[in-house]
């Protein structure tokens, strides 16, 4: 499909690089920005390097033609301002804005976006529904994968005996510095925490959700997941 509208990325971390290939299998007209140059340096793709929360650079970006803006910068106070910078700039604009804490959702509405995605949220009702359906002897399966979109998935398991990650806090983990994925939600007696703060305590018994690509998925097990 070949369009003339123009479309605005703000941010290409993990997020954006996936949104940037389907983008381009569309043939879709866009551009990217992103505060980091080097993120860009064999991109095949026009983009600005800038701070997406800054006027100037997104009317180098072309925000003045854009119909959509799709906002996944990895800070949330950032969404937010960008998303009322975009709003303000472009008040007809289609935006679509990622929050990475379902905390930050109800703001990022106010701040003027369309629609708001959250893979916290989406893990918290993938868990959910697998958890409440499933028996003891069904979920012994340390696995179940589920595909958000190519390349990015989310994998639960439930901690045994074993696991090295029982009574350990999140932040303790380091997930995202060590590789790059994150916990998404944790059910415990039959109760979903989604988006867990970083001082929640995993448990013996609980079943984790985890979000990452195929090679960060690949390193957490390789560290954390003893296999019986």
């Amino acid at each position: 499909m070949i369009t003339n509208e123009h479309l605005i990325v703000l941010g290409y971390g993990d997020v954006g690089k996936r949104i940037v290939e389907v983008l381009q299998d569309h043939q879709l007209s866009f551009m990217v920005v992103d505060i980091n140059e080097q993120n860009l340096s064999n991109a095949d793709f026009p983009y600005v390097v800038g701070n997406g929360t800054d006027e100037d650079v997104l009317k180098k970006a072309g925000i003045d033609k854009a119909s959509t803006l799709i906002i996944t910068l990895s800070d949330d106070n950032d969404v937010i301002f960008a998303t009322l910078i975009a709003r303000g700039m472009k008040p007809d604009s289609l935006i679509f804005s990622r929050a990475n804490s379902v905390r930050s959702i109800d703001k990022i509405y106010k701040a003027g976006a369309d629609y708001v995605g959250s893979l916290s949220i989406v893990a918290g009702q993938m868990l959910a529904k697998i958890t409440s359906t499933c028996t003891k002897y069904e979920c012994d399966h340390l696995f179940e994968d589920i595909v958000l979109y190519e390349g990015i998935g989310i994998e639960k398991f439930q901690l045994h005996e074993s696991s090295s990650m029982v009574n350990v806090a999140i932040a303790d983990l380091n997930l995202i510095k060590k590789f790059g994925c994150r916990v998404l939600g944790v059910e415990r007696n039959k109760e979903v925490t989604i988006d867990p703060h970083d001082m929640f305590v995993l448990e013996l018994g609980d079943v984790v959700a985890v979000v990452g690509s195929r090679e960060q998925m690949e390193m957490f097990r390789n560290a954390y997941v003893t296999k019986n």
